[in-house]
This record gives structure tokens, sequence and C-alpha cells, in this order.
């Protein structure tokens, strides 16, 4: 059984800092990447945070320059920071991790988070 927890959202001020946190836990061989999606009302899910296992990242032009995605490779957590909010970064968002749970396993399976409200609003 493989768990994703999210934490961290909540109500901020335009212009204002959160930080969210997700963490994978269970019976888990590996890790490979880990993301963050986001979702707002009447709108698809969006690919706004990618880092791989080797550190590399990648973000959406709407974030890129604002927020930070990291990771704990000892804690299977990713993390997003996230500055100079916006009302438009309004959403859910969700994590996402692509792992094995057996050295055997051909391939890479994803997981997702439950996802955390994230309001921007004065």
């Amino acid at each position: 059984q493989v768990q994703v927890v999210e934490s961290g959202g909540g109500l901020v001020q335009p212009g204002g800092s959160l930080r969210l946190s997700c963490a994978a836990s269970g019976s888990i061989f590996s890790v490979n990447a880990m993301g963050w999606y986001r979702q707002a009302p009447g709108t698809a899910r969006d690919l706004i945070a990618t880092i791989w296992s080797d550190g590399t990242t990648n973000y959406a032009g709407s974030v890129k320059g604002r927020f930070t995605i990291s990771r704990d490779n000892a804690k299977n957590t990713v993390y997003l920071q996230m500055n100079s909010l916006k009302v438009s970064d309004t959403a859910v968002y969700y994590c996402n991790v692509d792992l094995k749970v057996e050295p055997s396993t051909r391939n890479w399976y994803r997981y997702w988070g439950q996802g955390t409200q994230v309001t921007v609003s004065s």
C-alpha cells in the first residue's frame, strides 16, 4: 500500500507565500519524477512543476520565477514553495509521485495526492 498525503494549502493575500508538502509512504522501492498540478473550477488539471530523481526541474511559464519545486529523497517528499502569489493562482493543487513498489516492476506507476486548496484573495 502506498499513501500520498499533501499539506500546506490555505488562504493568502496577493503577493504572499505558501509552501506545499507532499509525502509518499508505504511499500516503496524507488521514486522517479515528482510533480505538482493545479485545477481551477471549470478548467483542466494543469502541470505546473516537475522534479526528477536527479534534481532536474521544469516549470510551466505561468509560475516560472515565482514557484520552486524541491524534494527530499530520504523522506520521499516533494515541496512547492510559492512566492508572489496572484489571484489567478487560486486552485486545488495536486501532487504526483511516479514510483515502483518492487525492483522487478518494469514501469513507473503514478500516485496522486488528495489535493489541497490554495486561495489567493484580499
